[in-house]
């Protein structure tokens, strides 16, 4: 069995056939999913969502694309909620757009950390060409662990976030041949600290084209890393659901 550690199923892409995708998937040998938020305006959607499917798990925080029109009573609704959740994400820092108020970003970063922190929650990251920041706050803020989703970064990088107690996640970009820096991960960091994702809707893997992506495609994934790997499917299956049961004290 598999877990899909990062998905938007709460996505308006999944409305008209939602219960649908979560069984074709369960079908398939996925038998759970993390649905992170991005904002408090999705908390909700993401909370009912999880309380409907036994095999769903939120996680509750504001993605750093979406601080430009978050207030800091969202911080305070994050952290009244957040124990109803399993994680605090997707939070993080996103660099890629050069003129986002990437000081909002770190404030609301910074906040959310310290929820975690309290609560003694993991923390799902966002990080889009700002690792080094990221891991600099994450040397001051000290949080239990979580997964640094869809990493792009750095082998020396990648043993950084491991080091602070971060599994990294994979997805579809590890299906593009082109994607030769995420096929390298995949291929030669340690098996701890590997998971799976689809980011479902986003990040289709190469099969499926410009399609809707689907916690249904994880096996398929799976297997491209197992083949860069070099080992059995049934082991990676195995030990990636491991490290998201133990990173996210999942049963």
């Amino acid at each position: 069995m598999l877990i899909d550690t990062h998905c938007h199923l709460d996505a308006e892409e999944f409305d008209p056939d939602r219960n649908e995708v979560i069984e074709r998937a369960r079908a398939a040998g996925v038998s759970a999913f993390v649905i992170p938020a991005v904002e408090h305006a999705n908390f909700e959607k993401v909370l009912e969502i999880s309380a409907t499917h036994l095999a769903c798990h939120p996680a509750l925080g504001i993605h750093p694309m979406y601080v430009d029109r978050a207030v800091e009573e969202d911080l305070e609704a994050l952290k009244s909620r957040a124990p109803e959740s399993i994680a605090i994400g997707e939070i993080g820092l996103d660099f890629y757009i050069e003129n986002f108020d990437r000081d909002r970003q770190v404030r609301f970063f910074e906040a959310q950390l310290r929820i975690a922190r309290e609560l003694d929650l993991p923390v799902l990251l966002h990080i889009r060409r700002a690792q080094d920041a990221v891991l600099s706050i994450l040397r001051r803020i000290r949080v239990k662990g979580g997964i640094a989703h869809a990493f792009n970064g750095s082998f020396e990088q990648a043993r950084e976030f491991h080091k602070l107690g971060f599994r990294l996640g994979f997805g579809g970009a590890v299906t593009h041949d082109r994607a030769t820096r995420i096929r390298g991960l995949a291929e030669n960091l340690p098996l701890e600290a590997i998971v799976l994702e689809t980011d479902s809707p986003d990040m289709p893997p190469s099969f499926i084209g410009r399609a809707r992506n689907s916690p249904e495609y994880l096996p398929q994934i799976a297997k491209v890393i197992a083949d860069l790997r070099k080992m059995p499917e049934a082991e990676l299956a195995f030990a990636t659901t491991e490290n998201a049961k133990n990173t996210l004290e999942l049963e």
